[in-house]
């Protein structure tokens, strides 16, 4: 499953522009990877991981703006057509887990 984080936040003053850095540095540092501006994505493994990263941002929510979460499955996320450019990353975004021991 991936959870995608759409947000909408005002840069007029300091604050809101400390605010809107404060939440996209939480975004980065919890393993979200951008598709485009303000649009975050984060695969994740099951519901309950889906809670906790739904209470991690509501914890972490800027004061003002607009943030919007949207859950969809692995099937769903492929079948995103891409009408102008492509999906480029430079992380690899795998369900595979590697343990080095």
């Amino acid at each position: 499953m991936r959870v995608i984080v759409f947000f909408d936040l005002p840069t007029i003053t300091n604050e809101d522009r400390r605010n809107y850095r404060m939440f996209r540095k939480c975004l980065i540092k919890n393993g979200f990877i951008m598709m485009q501006e303000s649009v975050y994505c984060k695969m994740i493994t099951s519901p309950s991981v889906e809670k906790s990263v739904t209470s991690l941002l509501d914890n972490n929510r800027p004061p003002n703006g607009l943030v919007q979460l949207l859950t969809v499955t692995e099937k769903q996320f492929s079948k995103m057509k891409y009408i102008t450019g492509q999906w480029n990353s430079d992380i690899i975004d795998s369900e595979n887990r590697v343990v080095i021991l």
